[in-house]
């Protein structure tokens, strides 16, 4: 414990001597670069639009890809220094930067805050003022889940799913092409698995001792049964959009891999390690096997006629 002003006790951890390197390190940790992995959504549209091959589709989808990592890390800096204390008393997030102390809170917010100022000004550099508002639309989205929706059960799993989707749009908006009721409920539901799947894996891994406030509220069935809604809704959706949509083999045959996808994920889930999404992405090698087997018969499909 350190004494404050006024004799205010704090616990923020005492600050140990550290190099400039070691706070260097700390900080790019804190801005979790790999969760950056989720920001490709914004790929999804341009490339289904057939766009990312042009010069210019592909320079405004990069920008929108860089401002959502921007914005994205100015929230992560920001969520964490707000849940400093709840995460000192957690086994695994007291490791992160800030939580344990390598990161100043106070230097947390400031980063925070200019990374977020930053983010939709790139933006504008797409051209018009929509990719912009989608990015400011998430940033107020996330902030409002920081501070408010991550405490309201139900409403938590909406609320990071719509980021998801906000990201899959911002896509669209940064090429100026139209997006599909289709693409739109494929992206909405698979986002609710996956939140929904972390939530799961959270309790299992850590029944309600967590940081997390709805994990006392949820009960394993109840996430179990969205979860399994989720998932056979986006296969259904999916296939309608593969067989009706697109007479197509490729797109006929992109239904097994992307089967494959979910299945596995459900299964991962089940034994407790959905906990990081993208820690699945990075290291489980049947999936990045079928998420790549799905990618080429799309690519085939769309660019190779």
């Amino acid at each position: 414990m350190t004494t404050g002003h006024a004799g205010v006790r704090s616990s923020e951890p005492a600050a140990e001597p550290l190099g400039a390197g070691a706070r260097l390190k700390g900080f790019a940790r804190a801005c979790r670069p790999r969760q950056w992995l989720k920001n490709v959504l914004v790929f999804a549209a341009p490339a289904a639009a057939g766009v990312l091959t042009t010069p210019a589709g592909l320079r405004d989808t990069l920008i929108a890809f860089v401002a959502f990592c921007l914005a994205a890390s100015g929230t992560y800096l920001l969520n964490d220094a707000a849940d400093a204390e709840a995460d000192r008393r957690h086994p695994r997030k007291r490791l992160r930067p800030i939580a344990a102390g390598i990161v100043p809170v106070g230097l947390a917010r400031v980063a925070g805050v200019l990374l977020i100022a930053v983010a939709p000004a790139l933006a504008a550099l797409a051209g018009g003022w929509r990719l912009p508002a989608a990015v400011a639309g998430y940033v107020v989205l996330t902030l409002a889940y920081t501070y408010w929706l991550k405490h309201e059960a139900v409403v938590d799993l909406v609320a990071v799913a719509g980021c998801f989707l906000i990201r899959a749009f911002a896509g669209a908006l940064a090429v100026d092409v139209p997006v599909t009721s289709w693409f739109l409920v494929v992206v909405s539901l698979g986002s609710l698995q996956v939140v929904v799947g972390k939530r799961e894996a959270e309790m299992r891994n850590q029944g309600t001792a967590g940081t997390r406030a709805t994990l006392v509220t949820y009960t394993p069935s109840y996430l179990a049964h969205v979860r399994s809604m989720a998932s056979g809704a986006m296969i259904v959706t999916y296939c309608l959009w593969a067989l009706q949509i697109h007479a197509d083999t490729l797109y006929g045959v992109s239904i097994v891999p992307f089967v494959l996808i979910i299945l596995r994920h459900n299964l991962l889930v089940d034994r407790g390690v959905g906990e990081e999404p993208e820690e699945l992405a990075l290291h489980d090698r049947p999936l990045q096997l079928y998420t790549a087997l799905l990618i080429i018969l799309l690519v085939v499909g769309i660019y190779v006629k």
